[in-house]
């Protein structure tokens, strides 16, 4: 059962992940295409305070949360479905800390030219 739980943690950390990511590369190209969607202002709030506690946990060295919970879960065990598998792969890059840091500084930065750039439709 924990296992279980385990690996919906670390499916929901995966999905957090690509909402990072696709919406870095999807909100320039919905500005490129008029795409409307990408000005909702909750989404893009969503996006940029996430990105930026990714940033701040990095600049501080605090583990994310969803990581301590996963680990807890399994208990130091490595995943043992193949998804979970994947995904922890996909995940959990095994780079130093300066690179995340740099990484994640830059996406930030990246989100708040694009808050400027692309500006959320105010309600």
């Amino acid at each position: 059962m924990m296992t279980l739980l385990a690996d919906i943690v670390l499916a929901f950390h995966f999905a957090l992940a690509l909402f990072l990511v696709f919406g870095m590369t999807l909100i320039p190209l919905g500005f490129v295409y008029s795409w409307q969607w990408i000005r909702n202002r909750r989404l893009r709030q969503v996006h940029a305070g996430l990105m930026i506690f990714v940033a701040i946990e990095t600049i501080f060295a605090i583990t994310c949360p969803l990581t301590l919970i996963e680990a807890q879960l399994r208990q130091a065990s490595a995943p043992e479905s193949f998804w979970a598998y994947q995904l922890n792969q996909l995940l959990y890059w095994d780079l130093p800390p300066s690179f995340f840091l740099i990484l994640y500084l830059a996406c930030s930065l990246w989100v708040i030219y694009l808050w400027k750039k692309v500006p959320p439709k105010s309600k």
